[in-house]
């Protein structure tokens, strides 16, 4: 019989999340042979295990399929284009697997706090690729706060207009020179 660790119960918690529309507790449960109760040893309710769950899947699913552009490349030109590859690995999500968009929305991006934790990653990048100071990442929110309409769901029906890489250009020339 395998150890039930937090990192099993996360897996086979998206596993069942990426499939049903009724994910309980017990079905977990009785997907790792223990009883629901059992998972509170690990989490404390429903809701911690999922915001668990949504936090690995964005740092695996959006976060991780960026590339860092090469340490020649200017730093704004690197930036633009890491901009440009984050904006699009959260458009493709929604593209390609709106269940765990929607609940991504749900257990992240609608809740500031965790949503700010789980972009951490992606501020110190942009504090790396600029050459800022590692010790804070008010600059790094600020860019990532510009580019709301091109990460938040509340935008999501935007991102497949025609437009959206020109929408995307002018705003870069709008905050570019404050960079």
């Amino acid at each position: 019989m395998r150890k039930v660790t937090n990192e099993l119960i996360i897996q086979t918690a998206e596993l069942l999340l990426a499939t049903d529309d009724d994910v309980t507790l017990a079905k977990i449960g009785h997907e790792l042979n223990i009883t629901h109760a059992a998972l509170y040893k690990h989490f404390k309710n429903k809701d911690d295990l999922w915001t668990a769950v949504l936090k690995q899947w964005f740092s695996r699913e959006i976060i991780a399929k960026i590339t860092t552009p090469p340490a020649a490349t200017p730093a704004t030109v690197a930036l633009k284009a890491w901009l440009w590859q984050l904006v699009n690995a959260k458009k493709t999500t929604y593209n390609t697997n709106p269940r765990m968009f929607a609940l991504n929305t749900q257990y992240i991006d609608d809740r500031p706090l965790v949503l700010r934790e789980v972009l951490q990653p992606a501020y110190l990048e942009i504090n790396r690729i600029m050459g800022y100071e590692t010790g804070g990442t008010a600059k790094a929110e600020a860019i990532m706060a510009a580019l709301t309409v091109f990460m938040l769901p509340t935008f999501k029906e935007t991102w497949n207009w025609p437009d959206y890489k020109e929408r995307f250009d002018v705003l870069w020339e709008l905050i570019e020179p404050g960079l």
